[in-house]
């Protein structure tokens, strides 16, 4: 039976690397194998996590963001669990990690999600070189904001049957629920390459590996008490970003692959039109009024997408007339010079100026707060977007007229402002909503 009530559970940890993302896809399958209908969400600005989600939960997945969204965003995307039955959020780093400065609702920490939803917090504990003391960072979790509702734990990589009564001595001691213990195995890993892990429609059998993890949770995890765990609010209203035009041409394929969920949820509820496109397939983008270039991983492809000679005649024709926009690796195709890791140089589509490279790593990260100085995408000069930065390219030029005035979560400003020539337009980070 469909919620009125958004039932939830927060999957979280102390930290990142515990085997949290497992977890959540195996409990995803589980459930749904058990016939319920389970909404995954994403607390943070993950783009990657979402499509594992869906691979396992068969709905899409979104993500929920309490720095750059605020309450009528944060209320509109959780109305997408409408139909559901229960809901599994997956945090992000550890549970109480934000920033140091407020955003539109909050520090962006998984615990304001799920104090805001009302999930109760399944805590995945990694047990390994620890026992007894494993309860102590589990009770500190828990009590060190009341107010956020608690489940219990499940701990990951437990090594043996005495390691494992240990743990539950520790536990019962502290009074904590434990809904699951899991033994180490190493095979349990998802795969890592570029910049952490694969993208979903990288990995070499997502399914083998979606249904051996629920096998695996099945064995060892309190299925019916996590179940009987759920908590939560009444089903919000809430709504979700309008599209910047009618008919959007988004490029879609292995180089271009970062699009958050909720924007184009709201686009598509609106009316408007999504045509993908694949430039590494060197297609032209298909009539539109706008072209969008998202986030990816244009270095690992840029002597093929320098060849696509279809696809960039095609964007340059568009870009004479009508507006095309770019998101960090989408930024870096728009720009004249891709420098990949090994020094290479591949000539971009030089529809702005900037040249970039990965022969040196460098990394950036963090929260952007940008403020237009001039329009772009459907929104006006003066608009003020919040979104999210993460890549290891270094800027070799920059020169085009600057699109924004950009700071981070603390409003240091940052050098990257993104750019502006003619009808096209670029920015390194992702836009996740517009300052209300």
């Amino acid at each position: 039976m469909a919620m009125t009530e958004m039932r939830g559970l927060m999957v979280s940890a102390p930290a990142s690397g515990t085997g949290k993302t497992t977890v959540m896809l195996g409990l995803l399958r589980a459930l749904r194998e058990d016939g319920l209908e389970v909404q995954p969400f994403k607390s943070g600005p993950d783009y990657i996590d979402p499509a594992f989600h869906l691979a396992a939960a068969g709905r899409a997945s979104f993500n929920l963001d309490t720095w750059a969204m605020d309450g009528g965003l944060l209320d509109g995307i959780a109305a997408q669990a409408a139909g559901a039955e229960i809901c599994v959020a997956e945090g992000s780093m550890g549970l109480y990690d934000g920033v140091a400065t407020e955003g539109q609702s909050g520090f962006g920490s998984s615990a304001e999600t799920a104090r805001r939803m009302g999930w109760p917090v399944v805590l995945v504990i990694d047990a390994g070189g620890q026992a007894q003391s494993a309860a102590a960072t589990a009770m500190g979790f828990q009590a060190y904001a009341p107010e956020v509702p608690f489940a219990g734990v499940i701990v990951n990589r437990v090594a043996s049957p005495r390691h494992e009564r240990l743990i539950r001595r520790g536990m019962d001691q502290a009074g904590l629920n434990v809904l699951g213990v899991l033994p180490r195995r190493g095979d349990l890993a998802l795969p890592e390459r570029h910049l952490g892990l694969i993208q979903a429609v990288e990995h070499p059998d997502l399914e083998a590996a979606i249904a051996g993890y629920a096998t695996f949770l099945r064995e060892n995890v309190d299925l019916e008490a996590i179940k009987a765990a759920a908590r939560g609010g009444t089903l919000p209203s809430g709504a979700l970003p309008k599209p910047p035009a009618q008919r959007i041409a988004l490029a879609r394929d292995a180089a271009f692959s970062f699009t958050y969920p909720h924007l184009l949820e709201g686009w598509r509820a609106a009316g408007a039109e999504i045509l993908p496109f694949s430039p590494l397939a060197d297609q032209a983008p298909p009539e539109a009024d706008l072209v969008w270039l998202p986030g990816g991983y244009p270095e690992l492809h840029a002597g093929q997408l320098a060849a696509a000679s279809t696809f960039m005649e095609g964007l340059r024709k568009h870009a004479e007339t009508k507006p095309v926009h770019g998101e960090c690796g989408g930024y870096m195709a728009l720009g004249e010079v891709l420098v990949d890791k090994e020094g290479v140089r591949h000539q971009m589509a030089g529809l702005l100026g900037v040249a970039t490279s990965f022969e040196k790593r460098k990394f950036h990260l963090g929260y952007r707060r940008a403020v237009l100085k001039a329009g772009m995408m459907g929104f006006a000069a003066g608009a003020v977007l919040r979104g999210h930065e993460f890549h290891y390219t270094v800027v070799l030029e920059e020169p085009d007229q600057p699109l924004a005035e950009v700071a981070d979560a603390d409003g240091n400003p940052v050098p990257e402002t993104g750019a502006i020539r003619g009808n096209v337009t670029g920015t390194f980070f992702h836009m996740i909503a517009e300052e209300a």
